[in-house]
């Protein structure tokens, strides 16, 4: 089979996630540093192309050298991945490139490894934390990018996706994307559990793409250095992160940090009530920043219901009544294609503000893992069974 193949007629994602600041401590550089990324591919194709982001960072990056490798082949064959034919390439601060396509036969189910390697010094301020143990990378002090094994003495894993933001790959017209957009809790393992749901029990022609960045906000942004992490406001980060090729449609749970943040300048001087949103702000901002661009964009749209926060450390009745009140017009508004009720599916049956026990990871704002498995499951078969 060849990149020619007249099966594959189409760009789709198979993998991604956000960019943010990284890091709430000092600037951090790197120096001699290789980076590696495990990669399942969810669908087969000839050649795959990757976007590389820069877009928190305040200076340019230059990755040395960058491979591509398919993991447990009999003959471990690292392909260079480059940029304008360049072998090296330069991320400029604040923007995100993409790169040359790739030719590499993949199979649904195969697992690729990216790694970069950083000669100088390396401003790594790019880049998404998940909070998942089902998605790791690793580091390794030295030039090992070509090398089959990182060394054990040199290298540990790493929860933070530096740089790679997106893999897509030439595929079947048949094949699709659906975007899952939001915060931390996104940033946990429901999204890998859907995909994981959309690979072995749907048709395998739908990836999930994961955009999500800790901390962030539909309406407000920190602009800060002690809350830089919390990343972009909506209306800065969906326009980027809902560029995903082959995106047939895009699951919104988002806004629980508009609720919970605001606690007054008495008590935090950069988080003000007027940061405090009603629940038409949030109604408003979602229709705007969200359902409108993403329609243009012909994409479907699907809100998800925000979890319980009962025991939350800026929980009262205010916040809950919003919440309740938001939750509401998610799960009726005729803007959206459908509603999933996540909210339904972890809270107690008797004590609804409440997780149910097991649903709580403990800190009563974000889902243990066997929430997470609840909220996959309840994502409808029609998302992930074209």
């Amino acid at each position: 089979m060849t990149a020619n193949n007249p099966k594959y007629s189409k760009w789709v994602a198979c993998w991604g996630s956000a960019t943010s600041i990284t890091r709430r401590t000092e600037i951090t550089y790197s120096k001699d540093l290789t980076l590696r990324y495990p990669v399942k591919i969810c669908f087969k194709g000839s050649k795959l192309r990757f976007r590389f982001s820069n877009l928190t960072g305040t200076e340019d990056v230059t990755v040395t050298k960058a491979f591509c490798a398919k993991s447990g082949a009999n003959e471990y064959k690292p392909l260079a991945i480059t940029k304008d034919s360049s072998k090296s390439f330069t991320i400029p601060a604040g923007k995100e490139i993409e790169s040359d396509e790739l030719p590499i036969e993949v199979a649904a189910g195969d697992t690729v490894e990216i790694s970069m390697y950083f000669a100088g010094f390396t401003q790594m301020n790019a880049g998404t934390a998940l909070l998942t143990n089902l998605e790791k990378g690793y580091f390794a002090y030295g030039d090992w990018a070509e090398s089959k094994e990182l060394p054990d003495d040199l290298s540990m894993s790493t929860n933070i996706f530096y740089f790679l933001n997106t893999i897509d790959v030439f595929t079947e017209e048949k094949n699709h994307a659906l975007i899952c957009y939001g915060d931390s809790i996104t940033c946990l393992s429901w999204p890998n559990f859907l995909s994981e749901r959309a690979f072995k029990n749907g048709n395998g022609n739908v990836s999930i793409i994961r955009r999500a960045v800790c901390g962030t906000r539909i309406l407000r942004q920190y602009d800060c250095i002690t809350y830089q992490a919390y990343g972009l406001k909506g209306s800065k980060r969906f326009p980027i992160e809902s560029k995903v090729a082959g995106a047939s449609g895009i699951i919104i749970h988002h806004g629980i940090n508009d609720i919970i943040h605001p606690v007054g300048v008495e008590v935090n001087k950069f988080r003000p009530w007027s940061d405090m949103p009603t629940v038409q702000d949030l109604i408003d901002g979602v229709k705007k920043i969200y359902v409108e661009p993403a329609r243009k964009m012909g994409l479907k749209v699907w809100s998800a219901t925000l979890l319980p926060i009962f025991g939350w450390r800026t929980y009262n009745e205010d916040r809950e009544k919003v919440r309740k009140e938001f939750n509401e017009w998610l799960r009726t508004s005729k803007d959206f294609d459908g509603c999933i009720d996540f909210d339904k599916a972890v809270r107690d049956s008797k004590k609804c503000e409440s997780f149910a026990a097991d649903c709580d990871s403990g800190d009563h704002l974000h889902p243990s893992e066997k929430a997470c498995q609840l909220m996959a499951d309840e994502v409808p078969s029609c998302l992930i069974e074209f």
